[in-house]
């Protein structure tokens, strides 16, 4: 195992994104709060490259290998638990969406799926659209090369933005509603009806988006939820004061005007929600996830690249998914 000033000297490499000599690694290094000189961060260095983590670059200086970003990912995994919690609370201020002027920039998640089988995917995330088992049905597309929000869509893939649960934060946020994102879950459906989570990650303890790994570890059942009413979809549960629980309800009213207004479920001050305990003096709320669509394309058979809570869009940017599916051939 590395020690954490070795590990320093790997994220500098890391975030350089090009080589760097002793000398600009130990004043980088310094700027950090980490004091080594010149002489031992060379030191360092030389037992970097025989462990195969750095390489020489002839004067250029050093370079990260493959290895490497490995060792650091792995090694700095602890230090990323609480990620998706401080990822959501930032995303919630960053947004200035206005819900009575229904303007400003909200929240999305991005996939990205091979041009070839959008077709495909299109049918499958219709289904889950038409079911309403996500936040909006308001999405973008955006095709090779083209931006959505700071994201580009690499060559031959096409890009899907679908609005992210965290909207509801941002919006609450702005009405004077704290939120507590507590966890991500598989929510059963029966008979069309939510009923339970059978599965659940708390945000806290999580250095990775639920929702990513629910769905790529094939665990949900979108498509057949949406057709068949019996399956199991991806949702988050959080917690808001009792005390806000009326306004709570008429923002939740409004957002649905904005098409913001898709699978909410507000439950009673103190009572479980889908079988969840809200505590004394909380009322609990589950959103469907905005990557549900998409995970309805993974199940059948397309190859996606899912990123939640990806980047921030403007509300004008985006269409109704039905809109956008009638011009795919």
């Amino acid at each position: 195992m590395l020690e954490r000033k070795t590990l320093a000297i790997l994220e500098v490499l890391r975030e350089a994104r090009e080589p760097l000599g002793a000398r600009a690694i130990s004043q980088e290094l310094s700027r950090r709060g980490i004091e080594l000189n010149e002489r031992t961060v060379r030191y360092h260095l030389l037992h970097l490259d025989e462990r195969g983590l750095t390489r020489l670059e002839g004067r250029r200086g050093r370079s990260l290998t493959d290895a490497g970003l490995r060792e650091i990912e792995g090694a700095m995994a602890v230090d990323r638990v609480g990620f998706v919690n401080s990822r959501i609370d930032d995303l919630a201020c960053r947004s200035d969406f206005n819900l009575a002027e229904r303007r400003g920039r909200l929240a999305i998640n991005i996939t990205f799926l091979p041009l070839e089988q959008e077709r495909r995917a299109v049918e499958a995330m219709r289904a889950a659209f038409e079911a309403g088992f996500c936040l909006s049905d308001l999405a973008l597309r955006a095709g090779p090369g083209e931006r959505a929000g700071d994201m580009e869509v690499p060559a031959g893939m096409v890009g899907w933005g679908t609005v992210c649960s965290v909207t509801l934060n941002a919006v609450f946020l702005r009405h004077g509603i704290p939120v507590e994102s507590s966890f991500g879950g598989l929510l059963e459906i029966r008979e069309g009806r939510p009923v339970r989570f059978t599965e659940i990650i708390s945000y806290a303890g999580s250095s990775l988006d639920p929702i990513e790994i629910f769905i790529k570890g094939k665990m949900t059942s979108v498509h057949a939820a949406a057709t068949e009413g019996d399956g199991r979809i991806c949702a988050s549960f959080r917690l808001i004061p009792a005390s806000a629980f009326d306004n709570a309800a008429e923002v939740a009213e409004r957002m649905k005007e904005a098409r913001l207004g898709g699978m909410i479920l507000l439950g009673r001050p103190g009572h479980p929600l889908m079988e969840v305990p809200a505590g004394r003096d909380r009322v609990g709320l589950v959103v469907a996830g905005g990557l549900n669509p998409p995970a309805a394309a993974e199940e059948m058979g397309v190859d996606t690249f899912s990123r939640a809570m990806a980047t921030l869009v403007d509300y004008s940017s985006l269409s109704p998914f039905s809109s956008l599916a009638r011009r795919i051939r």
